[in-house]
């Protein structure tokens, strides 16, 4: 397994994955495959020349399968923070340790970012792995967005969560 950075030739293979993510866990992102399924190659790859936001993949002979983006806040008040989105492992990849990889490129990312003093991030409330997971790295949850995600007529509930650095 390999983890890095992306840059804008994975933004095909990165745009497969997400909508993938889309399909398989259509509760755990706001965005929904409908709204993306017609977005251009060319939004993510000019999301991996960004200086403000960081996409970290995981590899297996050279095939992405896994992905986690940070995204530093832009508002003069809140430059001390970072957000985690995205976080996506493939179903038949999991158990094998790439998101806590993945985490924790992300979060050595942030640490090296002298200004960012916290992470952010949100998972469904029964989503019990991914809130093992971010506990086992150190963050906390601080709140619960009650009915923060409504598919069909069904209401999801996402913890907040943040890692003080």
């Amino acid at each position: 397994m390999e983890i890095r950075l992306l840059n804008p030739l994975d933004a095909k293979n990165y745009l497969d994955l997400r909508l993938e993510a889309l399909q398989n866990s259509p509760e755990a992102f706001s965005s929904s495959y409908e709204e993306e399924k017609d977005h251009p190659v060319e939004k993510y790859e000019i999301r991996f020349r960004s200086q403000d936001s960081f996409t970290f993949g995981a590899f297996e002979n050279e095939k992405l399968f896994g992905a986690v983006t940070l995204v530093k806040e832009k508002k003069l008040k809140l430059k001390h923070r970072a957000n985690i989105f995205a976080m996506y492992v493939s179903p038949d990849k999991r158990g094998m340790g790439a998101g806590k990889c993945l985490m924790q490129e992300a979060i050595k990312k942030a640490k090296e970012m002298v200004e960012i003093e916290q992470i952010y991030l949100t998972v469904m409330s029964t989503n019990h792995s991914a809130k093992r997971l971010y506990s086992s790295l150190g963050f906390e949850i601080f709140g619960t967005d009650k009915r923060a995600i409504k598919l069909n007529d069904t209401y999801f509930n996402e913890d907040l969560m943040v890692l003080f650095l």
